[in-house]
């Protein structure tokens, strides 16, 4: 029971980080928007652009952590659980395609750079960094083992560096007049984004494609599981992470000898032990078999 509290305790911490931080981005997109169509600065407003995927970014977040703590029904016998992951790989997309936007008007505005009022860069990039970094701050912790919060926790990281390079930028064109730096750290934050959201997005895509986690070996798995007293073959493997908590294995296992209910039994416990505390695999679904006809292969394609 007292896991359970502090669970609960913890998602409830979590979803009230994410909701600062929803409305310091609000702040911060809003300020950005109208600083950097007074200013002329394309690095402010492409800031702003970021800041403003980051506000969508963070209600999704916000809205998937909440569906996912909804309970399963004979209609959603997972519940929400993958909410969560779906989150994280809308929130990749979305970084990868506003640093492609920003990309194209890096170069439209670099052959044709303006003058820029540097001084209401230089304050609002201030604001920026220090609204993006209180808010990375509450969501380092969760960030560590939660796919959905890390794509939350990345957003605002590049948003805190971003808005230091155009704090940077804003002294340079203020005491050497470089205006065509504003474009040129368009450019690098764009390019950071899409190196930073091509990972979430492998990564969230692996696991909603079912692909088998990097950390499992199957064929090592098979062989220990073969190596147990009694089993002939364990074949039609499918390992899969239904989100970051839970890791599933099913597969049939095919006996050398006719045993009883109980001894499978006996056999499964320790099957369970074996794939927790080596492959982590905190789910299984095994079928057992004894002379049955079908594929013995450790994949078949059903």
């Amino acid at each position: 029971m007292g896991h359970s509290h502090n669970h609960s305790r913890h998602h409830d911490l979590k979803d009230r980080n994410l909701f600062i931080s929803i409305l310091l981005n609000i702040v911060i997109t809003a300020a950005q928007v109208v600083g950097g169509l007074l200013s002329g600065s394309l690095a402010l407003l492409s800031d702003a652009l970021h800041n403003f995927s980051d506000v969508l970014s963070l209600i999704v977040s916000f809205v998937a952590s909440k569906l996912s703590k909804q309970k399963a029904s004979v209609f959603k016998t997972f519940g929400y659980k993958r909410a969560e992951i779906l989150a994280a790989f809308i929130n990749a997309s979305t970084l990868v395609i506003v640093a492609v936007l920003l990309i194209i008007e890096a170069f439209k505005r670099f052959s044709n750079p303006e003058e820029i009022d540097s001084n209401l860069v230089i304050w609002l990039s201030l604001l920026a960094i220090f609204a993006n970094g209180y808010s990375v701050l509450l969501l380092k912790k969760s960030a560590k083992d939660n796919l959905n919060m890390r794509s939350a926790y990345l957003h605002l990281l590049t948003d805190m560096m971003a808005s230091v390079a155009v704090l940077i930028g804003g002294l340079l064109m203020k005491f050497f007049e470089l205006y065509w730096v504003d474009s040129v750290l368009t450019f690098l934050i764009a390019i950071y984004l899409i190196w930073v959201g091509y990972d979430l997005l492998k990564k969230s895509t692996r696991i909603l494609m079912l692909f088998t986690p990097d950390q499992v070996d199957i064929k090592d798995l098979v062989s220990t599981v073969n190596k147990l007293p009694k089993v002939n073959r364990l074949h039609h493997v499918h390992v899969w992470c239904l989100n970051d908590d839970e890791l599933h294995l099913e597969a049939h296992l095919d006996f050398s000898e006719n045993i009883m209910l109980s001894d499978f039994n006996d056999i499964l416990h320790k099957i369970e032990h074996i794939l927790h505390d080596e492959y982590n695999i905190n789910h299984i679904n095994i079928q057992p078999e004894f002379n049955k006809e079908d594929p013995k292969e450790i994949i078949v394609q059903d």
